[in-house]
C-alpha cells in the first residue's frame, strides 16, 4: 500500500478516535463556554448561547456528565463556565466537585442566559457570547465538536478560519477513504502503529459497557437483551454495545472513545468486534486490524452524511461493526463490501431523534443489521443493485445513502425537531 495513503489513514484514526465524557453535544457547549470564559477573563453577567436545531435535539433529553444527573443546555453552558477546563476539550468537565456543583446551581439561580436559534443551515452550529460590563467574548464552533472557527474578545479577532454556512466542511483527507483501500490498509499496517490508537478504545469502551450491565442505567437495554435472548456471542455483541449507551446516555462519568464525533458510534463500531474477537480467540494483531476496518468504514460512511442529521449514526457504525467482524472471520474486500451494502439496505432510514435512553436500543438494531449483512453473504445471499436504495458497487451505495441522509431527510430532521420541542415530559 502507498505509504502516504497509509499515513493518511492513521491520521484519520488519530483525529477521530479521541476520548470524550458523556454525550458530545452538551460537552461541545461546555467546551465553547469554557473557551469564552477564558477569553473574557471573568464570569459573565450575561450569556447568549446560539445553537442549531440538531444540537437542541441532542442536548434536550440527555444527562450532562459530572453534574449529578442535571440535564439541558443551561446546565451544559453553566458547567463549562463554572468549572470547565477548555484545554481538555471533550473532557472539559471531567473534573467536578460537590462544591463546583453547588456553586453552579447558585450561579444558575440568577444567571442571565439567552438561548437563540442559529441562522445558518448547518446541522452543527453553536456559539457562546459572554458579556460583562463593557467587555465581551465570543466563541463559534461549526461542523464538529472542537472545530473552533472564531474566537473574539470585544472587537478583536483572536482566532479565525474560513467556513461555509451551507454545508459541513469535509476534511480533505476523508476523500481518500474507500472500502478496498481500508481493507488493504488493515492487512498491511504495522500493528505497533495501531496499538496506541486502538487500545484506549478497547479499554474505555468495554469498561463503560461492563458498567452499563452492572448498574441501573437508562432503559437497561443491554441487560434486557441478555436476560431475554441468552449469552450467545451474537447477542452479547448487541447487549454490551447497548449497555455502554445505557450508561453513557444516563450520565455515567466514564470516558468513551468516540467515532465521527459520537460516543454511541464509537461504542457501536468497537464493542461488537471486541466481543467477537475475544470469543474467537484471535491474536491481538488480528483484533486491532479488524477494529481498524470497523472504525474506518464507519468514518467513511459518516463522512458524506455529516456530523448531525436525521439519519441515526448508529446505522453507519453497525455496518462498520459488521465489516470488522467479517474481517475476523477471514473476509476481505469482496465479503466486507457485500456486508456493508447488505447492512445499509436493511437499516438505512432509522431516524435520529436526539440523544436519550432509546439510543441503546437503536444501537442493538444497528449491530443486528451489521451481523445479518455479514451472515447473508456467508450463506450466498445478497441484495443487488436496483433493490431499493442499493446501487451496484459498494461505493455507489454509500454515496446513495449519504445523499438520502444528508439531503433527502432534511425535512424529516426539521419535523423531528419540531415534534421534540412540543413534546416535553412534564
Amino acid at each position: 500500500m502507498d505509504q502516504k495513503l497509509m499515513e493518511t489513514y492513521l491520521d484519520i484514526l488519530r483525529e477521530e478516535l479521541v476520548p470524550a465524557m458523556g454525550c458530545t453535544e452538551p460537552i461541545a457547549i461546555a467546551y465553547a463556554a469554557a473557551l469564552a470564559r477564558d477569553t473574557l477573563g471573568a464570569m459573565p453577567e450575561r450569556t447568549v448561547l446560539t445553537v442549531s436545531g440538531n444540537i437542541v435535539k441532542n442536548v434536550k433529553s440527555v444527562v450532562v456528565p459530572n453534574t449529578g444527573g442535571r440535564k439541558g443546555m443551561r446546565c451544559a453552558v453553566a458547567a463549562g463556565l463554572c468549572f470547565g477546563r477548555a484545554e481538555k476539550e471533550l473532557e472539559v468537565i471531567a473534573e467536578a466537585t460537590e462544591e463546583d456543583l453547588k456553586a453552579m446551581d447558585a450561579w444558575l439561580e440568577t444567571a442571565d442566559i439567552a438561548i437563540r436559534e442559529a441562522e445558518s443551515e448547518l446541522p452543527f452550529d453553536l456559539a457562546v457570547g459572554l458579556f460583562r460590563g463593557g467587555e465581551s467574548s465570543y466563541v463559534h464552533i461549526v461542523s464538529h465538536h472542537t472545530n473552533v472557527v472564531c474566537i473574539r474578545k470585544n472587537d478583536r479577532v483572536l482566532q479565525e478560519k474560513p467556513w461555509s454556512d451551507k454545508m459541513d466542511e469535509i476534511p480533505e483527507n476523508r476523500s481518500t477513504l474507500n472500502v478496498e483501500d481500508i481493507v488493504r490498509f488493515a492487512d498491511t499496517v504495522d500493528v505497533d502503529l495501531l496499538r496506541p490508537i486502538l487500545q484506549p478504545q478497547i479499554e474505555c469502551n468495554m469498561a463503560i459497557a461492563e458498567t452499563g450491565l452492572k448498574g441501573d442505567y437508562g432503559a437497561g437495554i443491554g441487560k434486557i437483551l441478555l436476560r431475554s435472548y441468552g449469552n450467545s456471542v451474537h447477542n452479547r455483541a448487541k447487549a454490551w454495545a447497548a449497555a455502554g449507551s445505557d450508561a453513557r446516555m444516563d450520565g455515567c462519568e466514564m470516558p468513551v472513545v468516540i467515532n465521527s464525533g459520537s460516543g454511541n458510534q464509537g461504542l457501536t463500531a468497537s464493542v461488537p468486534v471486541i466481543i467477537y474477537g475475544r470469543e474467537m480467540g484471535v491474536s491481538e494483531g488480528t483484533l486491532l486490524r479488524a477494529l481498524a476496518v470497523s472504525n474506518l468504514v464507519t468514518i467513511h460512511l459518516k463522512t458524506g452524511i455529516g456530523s448531525l442529521s436525521a439519519y441515526c449514526g448508529a446505522t453507519s457504525a453497525g455496518a462498520g461493526a459488521g465489516a470488522g467482524v467479517c474481517y475476523l472471520y477471514g473476509g476481505r474486500y469482496q465479503e466486507i463490501a457485500h456486508t456493508v451494502v447488505n447492512a445499509l439496505a436493511i437499516n438505512s432510514g432509522m431516524i435520529c431523534d436526539g440523544a436519550k435512553a432509546s439510543c441503546a436500543a437503536k444501537i442493538a438494531s444497528a449491530v443486528e443489521a451489521g451481523m445479518l449483512g455479514m451472515r447473508m453473504y456467508m450463506h450466498d445471499s445478497q441484495f443487488y443493485g436496483g433493490d431499493g436504495i442499493v446501487v451496484q458497487g459498494v461505493e455507489n451505495t454509500i454515496r446513495a445513502v449519504s445523499t438520502i441522509a444528508r439531503d433527502g431527510m432534511r425535512g424529516t430532521d426539521k419535523e423531528v425537531i419540531r415534534l421534540m420541542m412540543g413534546n416535553d415530559r412534564k
